[in-house]
């Protein structure tokens, strides 16, 4: 009997004892343009990189900017940086209050922070929007927008662990709740809805 028995098996142990590998900052932006989960995964577990979202998202605004600069003006193309701030933090907000307080998933508002600043990085391609390209700046905006939703849906979907389909349902929810939020936001300080 005694040689059935057999030594525990450590090697998962010590795997989740090592940490996880941290790729660059530019290495990090690039997997999330590529919309790479593991990426998100990693921003999620990774502490020290809410600064690094936070430059996601000034990068996403800068994006932004680009492609309103032409058709709406300095003015506009200025506040796409705040705006981009405020959406950040509202749908982080909001996807806590759905996915973590509605739906109880496990997640904090600082990991909530982490992924979806990261989700932000498609919209940083938004900057060739600032040349003259007409109907292929067009074309180049929808796939750039498409895949910032695509990026959000996956940061969502590690985050709180979840299905795709429950991740999209709260984003879904939660976009909405940010719009409701910049369009209060907007007629508060502006007298008229934020654009």
């Amino acid at each position: 009997m005694g040689s059935d028995l057999q030594a525990p098996d450590t090697s998962a142990a010590s795997e989740a004892s090592t940490p996880p590998q941290r790729r660059s900052f530019a290495a990090r932006l690039v997997g999330a343009l590529r919309l790479d989960a593991s990426v998100f995964e990693e921003v999620e577990h990774d502490a020290g990189a809410l600064h690094q979202a936070a430059a996601v998202v000034l990068l996403g605004g800068i994006g932004r900017a680009a492609e309103t600069f032409p058709d709406q003006g300095l003015s506009a193309a200025i506040a796409s940086v705040p705006i981009a701030f405020v959406m950040w933090l509202a749908v982080t907000a909001a996807v806590a209050a759905i996915g973590v307080r509605i739906l109880r998933c496990t997640s904090s508002f600082d990991e909530l922070l982490r992924t979806l600043g990261f989700a932000a990085a498609p919209l940083l391609l938004l900057v060739v929007c600032i040349l003259p390209l007409g109907i292929i700046g067009t074309g180049i905006s929808l796939v750039v927008h498409a895949a910032a939703i695509g990026a959000l849906v996956l940061a969502v979907r590690q985050a709180l662990d979840v299905d795709t389909l429950r991740a999209l349902m709260v984003c879904v929810g939660a976009v909405g709740l940010g719009l409701a939020v910049l369009f209060v936001l907007g007629v508060l300080l502006l007298g008229k809805p934020a654009a």
